[in-house]
């Protein structure tokens, strides 16, 4: 019977800490950017601090940042996709 030796990645809790004061901050700043209504702005702006934060908890708290090379290309696909279908929505009530 054999044994396969995986490496285990243990985050430390300051980092996991930091990350998650760093998503507080970023809600935060999307609460601030929703409030100051700046015409089509305040929604990118949302979107952008919206794919930063969902990046941290991917990259940290899934420890997405630890795996292989082929699992972060198959995530990196299905984010794609998933934004080729948010897209034709968009177009799709765009030309109503």
């Amino acid at each position: 019977m054999t044994h396969e030796t995986t490496a285990h990645h243990i985050v430390s809790y300051k980092k996991l800490v930091m990350v998650w004061l760093g998503l507080l901050s970023l809600t935060g700043l999307t609460v601030w950017v929703a409030h100051h209504n700046v015409g089509i702005g305040h929604v990118w702006g949302s979107l952008a601090i919206a794919c930063i934060k969902s990046g941290l908890v991917i990259a940290f708290f899934m420890h997405m940042k630890y795996e292989g090379r082929l699992l972060r290309w198959f995530l990196l696909l299905a984010l794609a996709i998933v934004a080729i279908f948010i897209g034709f929505t968009f177009f799709d009530v765009l030309y109503r």
